[in-house]
């Protein structure tokens, strides 16, 4: 009877020390989440934070005056994006109730090597949609972004207006960049995005021809400090697809693409969503 007291008393202890550290198996799952923290996240640890100290984490985020996001919750088990049979979805959001929303970046104009040590701290995902006549100037800048878990998508050979376009114009413009973009990052991409958002019919079919899994648009786009929203409320909604750019202080007007998109994640933060990748959706 002694022994089994003695036990007990053990575990309890154990389980103070557990409590108080904040470790707990299954990523958190004996802690309630904060308001702010998405149903399914762990609160306080960095969704694609390295394995290490939480104050390391911490550290890197304050660096550039953020905070760590909360962990999104794990990807379903069959995305959620389906098209018609034979058909290319196109999408502006994802059908999801989780409070998270997936960043993207256009073109690839700025190559800012600030933005590289930015996301190698940070960590966050997002996905990159590139044109090959602004990048291929400098093809490796895009490498070590990629190397972070980032996948490279097709934003056309040279950025036209698409809807001007035939379809077998429309296909040499997706089908040449996604044999460039294969050949440059060893993956050929599944997501297209039209530049301006503008597509149609022929869009879709040159983009199935290609085998492109998607065309993906946006719900927000980022400016400088500020993100312009689609929906009247002005908010951020679930799943929502945000846009932004490659871009530098010519464009922004004297900012840096780093202040931007630090910009972007404080408005995602404020507003109680964390991030989540992209290619696991769609």
């Amino acid at each position: 009877m002694g022994w089994l007291v003695r036990k007990k008393a053990i575990g309890a202890a154990l389980f103070g020390l557990l409590m108080v550290t904040g470790c707990s198996s299954g990523g958190g799952s004996g802690s309630a989440p904060s308001a702010s923290t998405p149903s399914g996240a762990s609160a306080g640890t960095s969704s694609t934070s390295p394995s290490g100290d939480t104050a390391d984490v911490e550290a890197a985020y304050r660096k550039w005056g953020l905070k760590p996001f909360a962990a999104p919750p794990a990807p379903p088990a069959e995305k959620p994006v389906r098209g018609k049979p034979g058909e290319v979805p196109v999408v502006s959001d994802i059908p999801t109730k989780e409070k998270i929303v997936f960043v993207t970046f256009d073109d690839g104009a700025e190559k800012d090597p600030k933005f590289v040590a930015m996301m190698k701290d940070l960590k966050v995902p997002f996905t990159m949609f590139l044109t090959d006549d602004i990048i291929r100037g400098d093809y490796g800048y895009f490498k070590p972004l990629q190397e972070l878990g980032n996948s490279i998508e097709n934003h056309t050979l040279s950025h036209p207006n698409l809807r001007t376009l035939g379809e077998a114009a429309q296909k040499n413009e997706i089908c040449t960049q996604q044999k460039k973009l294969g050949a440059q990052y060893g993956k050929v991409p599944g997501l297209f995005r039209p530049p301006y958002g503008n597509w149609n019919e022929n869009t879709r079919a040159a983009a199935k021809s290609c085998d492109v899994r998607a065309l993906v648009l946006w719900r927000e786009s980022m400016q400088i400090t500020n993100m312009q929203y689609q929906r009247g409320d002005k908010k951020l909604h679930p799943g929502d697809i945000i846009l932004a750019h490659f871009r530098g202080p010519k464009e922004l007007k004297g900012a840096s693409m780093t202040e931007m998109t630090a910009n972007m994640l404080r408005h995602i933060q404020e507003q109680g969503f964390t991030l989540a990748r992209l290619e696991d959706y769609v």
